[in-house]
């Protein structure tokens, strides 16, 4: 397979024009980024081809040795870490098994692949943060549907606690202008990142992402109204990767853009 793009756990692949075998030890989940044919068998001689449409996604099996052929197709492939599912299944496996699925049908797991590849086409302007929390909700939604053993559900009472709301909103403030990941704020908090993940929503009605998000434009906010701060200055102290992501993310949040913001203060 030829890499084309990859970041923490997303890349696309090209086409495989001879048949060639592999074992894939580790979970992925790929989604066809333009349409062709996917020959799959355990044995060179007993390769199935199927047609696939754009958008359509495949949980491939682990551990297997299989022969592998493709003709025209692009694939989005996001690897899943075994962290992140064994986390979602709330078990002590140390592996969690999902379903091989040639062509998966997912409606909750297909609007998250989406989101992957509009952030990877956007160049991952997001971070490493975003993609975390992709990733434990794909966890989720893959256990919670795709998943040979279910495991009970979890329930937990309340959000975060006072004191470790406290700690993390310390270190969302602190590493305002770096790459911060779940894993770094689920840590200051005590939790697993699955459990985090639960308590921090409860406690914020936000996701971890989201709440980055608009404490970033706040503080932008307040930097826009010097009139001397540029606006590519301020997008990189808010831990913006560029000045067209940090307009785009503040518009969805304050209804305009950094410019028009500014204006609009300074007028009054």
């Amino acid at each position: 397979m030829s890499e084309t793009r990859m970041t923490v756990a997303a890349y696309a692949v090209g086409s495989i024009r001879n048949p060639r075998s592999y074992v894939q030890h580790g979970q992925v989940l790929a989604m066809t980024l333009r349409p062709g044919f996917i020959a799959v068998g355990l044995r060179r001689s007993e390769m199935t081809r199927s047609s696939y449409d754009t958008g359509e996604m495949i949980l491939p099996r682990r551990h297997v040795e299989e022969w592998v052929q493709t003709d025209g197709i692009d694939l989005l492939v996001l690897g899943i870490s075994d962290t992140a599912l064994r986390s979602a299944y709330g078990g002590t496996y140390p592996e969690v098994e999902l379903r091989y699925e040639p062509k998966l049908v997912d409606s909750r797991v297909s609007a998250l692949v989406a989101a992957v590849n509009a952030e990877r086409i956007a160049g991952f302007p997001s971070g490493r943060l975003f993609l975390d929390s992709v990733e434990q909700a794909l966890a989720a939604a893959l256990v919670d549907g795709h998943a040979v053993r279910r495991a009970s559900p979890r329930t937990y009472r309340g959000g975060l606690t006072p004191g470790r709301l406290r700690r993390v909103i310390e270190l969302v403030h602190a590493k305002m202008e770096d790459g911060l990941t779940l894993e770094e704020m689920a840590e200051s908090a005590g939790l697993s990142i699955a459990h985090f993940s639960q308590m921090f929503h409860k406690a914020t009605g936000e996701s971890p992402h989201q709440f980055v998000l608009r404490r970033r434009v706040e503080r932008a906010k307040n930097m826009l109204r010097a009139a001397e701060a540029r606006v590519l200055d301020v997008a990189i102290a808010c831990g913006f990767k560029t000045q067209q992501h940090f307009a785009r993310v503040f518009r969805r949040i304050c209804g305009a853009s950094p410019t028009k913001y500014r204006q609009s203060v300074q007028s009054h």
